[in-house]
């Protein structure tokens, strides 16, 4: 990944597709939540480093990717990131899903850790106005880390990131899990 670009989603690389299996070393954690179905759906690399030292407010993960747009009632609005279909689902099919966040840096109080409002991924979809309310309820936890750890949370969960205050590299490697069949025509893309 370019030392200037902040993220990129990846898909189809066929020696990461063992690691991100249920039986895989990434997977397994998230079989061992959503049973022998999970799979991977989404995959993306960030690194946050002193050129892309970036901040990202609260907010909710809202859309899944798909292979291909086939309008499918419930689903929407559309967009296309980096290439990729991605849709808006029924806000039920995000609760049973999760995210995985394989650190492959040292993520320290000064290295803009993941932020996530505990519990919040129970509210159901939070409207953008009440946000900041939902985050000062739930309070805030930062997601410290080690090379190599492994932190899994609810899709749903309101999240954020402030910009490092010494920055360096911080990358992560993020998958979103699910267990469900898409409806209608809709395929997931895979990672």
């Amino acid at each position: 990944m370019p030392e200037e670009q902040a993220g990129t989603r990846i898909h189809g690389i066929e020696p990461l597709r063992e690691m991100l299996a249920p039986t895989g070393c990434i997977g397994s954690p998230a079989a061992a939540i959503l049973g022998r179905n999970a799979r991977a759906v989404r995959a993306i690399l960030f690194n946050k480093s002193a050129a892309t030292n970036w901040s990202l407010g609260w907010h909710q993960d809202r859309t899944i990717c798909v292979r291909a747009r086939r309008d499918t009632p419930g689903f929407g609005p559309w967009t296309v990131k980096q290439g990729l279909h991605h849709v808006a689902p029924p806000f039920d099919l995000l609760t049973r899903m999760v995210t995985l966040r394989v650190h492959l840096d040292d993520v320290p109080a000064d290295n803009a850790p993941l932020l996530v409002a505990p519990g919040s991924h129970r509210m159901g979809r939070i409207a953008v106005d009440e946000i900041d309310a939902v985050v000062s309820r739930c309070g805030t936890m930062a997601c410290l880390a080690r090379a190599g750890d492994i932190w899994i949370y609810s899709t749903p969960i309101l999240h954020a990131s402030e910009a490092a205050a010494a920055p360096r590299n911080r990358r992560v490697l993020q998958v979103d899990y699910a267990a469900d069949e898409l409806p209608g025509d809709l395929e997931w893309l895979g990672a």
